[in-house]
């Protein structure tokens, strides 16, 4: 017999093709992940800048709405002389808005302090 037997090739092609079709849906949108609130919360009363973010990736400073890329241009021509701002985000925000607002604001020089809840029972006993 001269010919290939085609067929062990199609059964790993198809488990594999069914094997990506259902890792793709958690690939795609991640693994929802509640996250800790802190053991310590800061209550400090400076007035710094507040930059929110919201569930959708919107950033605003304050409560106008404000472009990524001028975000650091306006903390410093609304509040001359801040060094400081706050980072509010919704806790189902996904992390690129947040980490690419932090990095505007550290490349701005600016010290970024993020704003969490307090929890009651962080660190203690299970």
């Amino acid at each position: 017999m001269s010919e290939i037997n085609v067929t062990p090739f199609v059964d790993v092609a198809l488990v594999l093709l069914i094997i990506f079709m259902i890792t793709a849906h958690v690939m795609e949108y991640g693994i929802e992940i509640n996250v800790p609130k802190t053991k310590t919360v800061s209550t400090s009363t400076k007035d710094l800048p507040i930059v929110q973010i919201s569930k959708s990736g919107e950033v605003y400073l304050g409560k106008d709405p404000v472009k990524l890329v001028s975000l650091a241009d306006e903390v410093h021509r609304r509040y001359p002389g801040q060094t400081a701002v706050y980072v509010r985000a919704d806790r189902e925000t996904p992390w690129d808005p947040i980490a690419n607002a932090m990095a505007v604001l550290g490349e701005a020089k600016l010290d970024v302090k993020a704003v969490t809840q307090p929890g009651n029972n962080i660190g203690k006993g299970r």
